[in-house]
């Protein structure tokens, strides 16, 4: 006997759906997976019929929604939702759904673990003694980290987060958002043209928007201090890639440590990834075992509330309703 709804997971960064498969059983509900690095194309043939899609990095156009005529929700597996085209979905009255607290420590471990690697030369001086060099005068000396300022680009849950650990290292904290507001934290809050003048190290956690994409470009590199880094946990699009690259070959900033890029993966064929001052990893920040069952379980539910008419958490869209 078929189940009553079926959901379309168009990708994953784990290695099976039994989580989803679970709560989903809860409401008769039968999961569908589409093919690993499913192009739109595929997206869509995968889509039709479906009662609801849950997605990852996948993009799920206006066209995968069409798709799927019958479709009651859309549900991130994750915080951002720029591969999704909410306006679209919202036109339609579909709920949209994200678990924007998820991987909060995890993301603010990682970006404060790629900060200390850098200031620290901890990755440039481990690669070194890997190729038989061990020499201590190879890497610059490093200043204290108790005596620099870090500048936090965007100061949600989880810049906030960021903040706290960094002043557990005696760093001094500023921020910059929309809304100048600091959510009761203290922080002193600037402009983004005061975060790029006086912060040694500056730490990305805001979303991707049109009014962000881009928002580290030529100029505003020029503005950073010489001897600054930059570290980014959110998004690659943040980031103009070939004014990083500029400006590293211009010596205008020290380094960079980077969990996204744009596009993703990256070509790791281009001489920046072995730059020196380039630390990289594989879009690896928001990952831990708990984070990971506290992802798939939320969002397995919230498509399952939808599915049987609830109203569910972090609907992006809320206006469907009205």
């Amino acid at each position: 006997m078929s189940a009553k709804y079926r959901v379309l997971i168009t990708d994953r960064a784990w290695p099976d759906c039994e989580v989803e498969k679970q709560e989903l059983a809860r409401v008769d509900a039968e999961v569908i997976e589409a093919p690993p690095e499913a192009d739109e194309a595929a997206l869509v043939e995968c889509a039709s019929g479906v009662d609801a899609i849950a997605t990852c990095w996948a993009q799920v156009t206006q066209a995968v929604i069409d798709a799927a005529p019958d479709c009651k929700t859309i549900a991130r597996l994750g915080i951002g939702l720029d591969n999704i085209d909410v306006a679209y979905a919202t036109s339609l009255k579909i709920p949209v759904t994200n678990v924007p607290d998820y991987c909060i420590p995890e993301v603010a471990d990682h970006a404060i673990g790629l900060m200390l690697a850098s200031l620290r030369n901890i990755a440039f001086l481990n690669q070194q003694t890997k190729q038989g060099i061990y020499d201590l005068s190879a890497a610059p000396v490093p200043r204290r980290v108790s005596s620099l300022t870090l500048g936090l680009f965007g100061f949600g849950l989880t810049g906030q987060a960021v903040a706290e650990r960094a002043r557990a290292f005696g760093m001094q904290v500023i921020a910059t958002n929309s809304s100048g507001n600091d959510y009761g934290t203290g922080t002193r809050m600037v402009s983004f043209e005061e975060l790029l003048e006086h912060s040694d190290v500056i730490s990305i956690h805001a979303p991707l928007t049109e009014a962000t994409q881009h928002q580290f470009d030529a100029a505003a590199f020029q503005k950073m201090k010489s001897t600054a880094i930059i570290v980014n946990t959110a998004r690659g699009a943040l980031i103009d890639f070939d004014a990083l690259k500029a400006a590293m070959k211009n010596e205008d900033i020290s380094g960079a440590a980077l969990d996204v890029f744009d596009p993703e993966p990256p070509d790791l064929s281009d001489p920046f990834f072995q730059h020196d001052r380039i630390i990289s990893t594989p879009h690896a920040a928001f990952i831990s075992q708990e984070s990971l069952d506290e992802l798939r379980q939320q969002a397995a539910r919230q498509v399952a509330d939808v599915l049987v008419g609830k109203k569910t958490s972090n609907v992006v869209n809320p206006e469907v309703y009205e």
